[in-house]
């Protein structure tokens, strides 16, 4: 057996006994609550186990629509169709991306699978890089729910200012990206075991029936899923340690300050790992201890980048372009924020 396959079979255990204890915490969650030994253990432990649990169940719908929907491009769009549709000029094809980003309802969790497959199906990488930082955020269901988070707020300049920054932003981080990586499609890890199934069931002389791709987008489905999975559990599981072990006493007496409490806000964003579709009711909930300013830094910067999406991406593509992707993420959105609200003027 070659060391490749022996390093799959390996991720394969990893990830099917992430996903049982997680299937055996989330079944059993009831009867572990009424025991005498749980009651045992230190209360921050059992904290750990609650805040993991439903940041799991509340991401894996998203990532169920993100590998169906991953699944279905793979399966039903061809790449000339994403080149027809696509403008020529690099730099016009990044206003569509974001402006696509606004109307399709998908997550942090959802949209690194999607991206992946567009860009291996044609998507110029500094397009995908776009439409993976704008979707989070500009979608419908956010813009919703960051409304009636800060509904009390007369002039909404929250949300406006969210909505706003991460139009634009997008189109900036993608195009620094295409400044260091043009339209570099090595930049995705590959999985051999799912490439090769890809060719297993693509037949360039017959054309598959109707059956044949409805059976394949289940099969590329779950394969994702799995893939995905594994990733999703060990990033929520840091996350919910953060989350109970983070002395918030600390970072709330350094977020009075106007540049060191966008920097906290940003941190908390990134470790915490909410989903896009209600980190605003988090960020209102610290709106008395923080700026306006640090909070929209909150709310712009962890749908975009967060520890539990940080391993999916590292999963995916390689160590250099995600590397690159944080940087120019983390340093775009706090100079945004700061020239935003005038601080750096």
């Amino acid at each position: 057996m070659s060391s490749e396959n022996r390093n799959l079979i390996g991720k394969d255990l990893l990830g099917i006994a992430l996903l049982s204890l997680f299937l055996i915490l989330f079944l059993m969650s009831d009867r572990l609550n009424d025991s005498e030994q749980l009651n045992n253990l230190p209360s921050a432990w059992i904290n750990v186990n609650t805040i993991f649990l439903s940041i799991v169940i509340e991401a894996i719908p998203f990532i169920l629509l993100g590998v169906f929907v991953s699944s279905l491009i793979q399966i039903y769009v061809k790449e000339d169709t994403i080149q027809r549709f696509l403008p020529k000029n690099a730099i016009a094809a990044l206003f569509p991306a974001a402006m696509l980003g606004a109307i399709l309802p998908f997550c942090e969790c959802a949209i690194v699978p999607i991206v992946r497959r567009l860009i291996k199906k044609g998507m110029p990488l500094h397009v995908g890089v776009v439409f993976l930082v704008a979707a989070p955020i500009l979608n419908p269901i956010v813009f919703a729910s960051t409304f009636f988070a800060f509904r009390s707020e007369p002039t909404n300049t929250i949300l406006y200012s969210r909505m706003g920054l991460a139009f634009v932003l997008s189109i900036i981080i993608g195009a620094i990206l295409y400044a260091l990586f043009k339209n570099n499609t090595e930049q995705l890890r590959v999985n051999p075991r799912h490439e090769h199934h890809v060719h297993i069931h693509t037949e360039p002389i017959k054309k598959p029936s109707t059956l044949t791709k409805v059976r394949d987008t289940f099969y590329h489905s779950v394969d994702e899923f799995f893939l995905m999975g594994k990733y999703l559990i060990l990033g929520a599981f840091i996350a919910a340690l953060f989350q109970t072990f983070l002395d918030r006493n600390i970072l709330l007496t350094i977020g009075s300050n106007e540049y060191s409490s966008v920097i906290v806000m940003m941190v908390f964003a990134y470790l915490l790992s909410l989903c896009s579709e209600a980190d605003a009711f988090v960020a209102s909930s610290f709106g008395n201890q923080f700026t306006d300013q640090s909070l929209v830094a909150f709310l712009v910067y962890g749908p975009m980048l967060d520890l539990k999406n940080t391993f999916m991406l590292f999963a995916f593509f390689k160590a250099r372009f995600v590397i690159a992707f944080m940087i120019t993420v983390t340093f775009v959105v706090f100079t945004a924020v700061m020239v935003l609200f005038g601080v750096i003027l």
